[in-house]
């Protein structure tokens, strides 16, 4: 059970519609495995694609895993029609990113109207066993819902 009452009954559709849009993460094929209010849980597999110079995945797409598990989190305490922004994340790398699947847990640590602070862990699953290999700490920034969001996603490059 979680310790958070999300604002949006409907908001773990709308998380999971929100991460469908973001083309980056299909791109490095991270998809949800898990979603609570203020809580979610990605995962992604190993691809050589995706390395750096000693195969190892690249610290940036684990960044960007944590960066969105972060994002996600928070997204599910947002009232209906809002938005989320991150406006800034420290990361701790602290093993080398190899394994078969990655995992990137996030938990929202302060709610706010505002800003919202969060939490999040990077884990690199291999036979079997997990390693702790990055860290977040990130602040994430509530839109107000705006009555042109429509008129601009409809000028957005499709």
């Amino acid at each position: 059970m979680s310790r958070f009452q999300p604002k949006n009954p409907d908001y773990r559709a709308i998380a999971f519609h929100t991460f469908e849009q973001q083309r980056a993460m299909k791109t490095l094929g991270i998809s949800i495995t898990r979603v609570e209010p203020g809580e979610v849980d990605l995962a992604m597999d190993y691809r050589s694609d995706l390395t750096q110079q000693h195969g190892f995945i690249h610290a940036g797409i684990i960044t960007a895993g944590l960066d969105n598990a972060c994002g996600i989190a928070a997204f599910t305490l947002m009232p209906a029609g809002a938005g989320i922004l991150t406006v800034e994340f420290k990361t701790n790398l602290l093993a080398p990113a190899r394994g078969e699947r990655f995992a990137f847990r996030a938990t929202v640590v302060k709610p706010g109207r505002t800003l919202t602070v969060c939490e999040a862990r990077a884990y690199a699953a291999h036979d079997g066993a997990e390693t702790l290999i990055a860290t977040m700490s990130g602040t994430l920034m509530a839109l107000a819902p705006r009555e042109d969001a429509a008129t601009d996603r409809a000028h957005m490059p499709a």
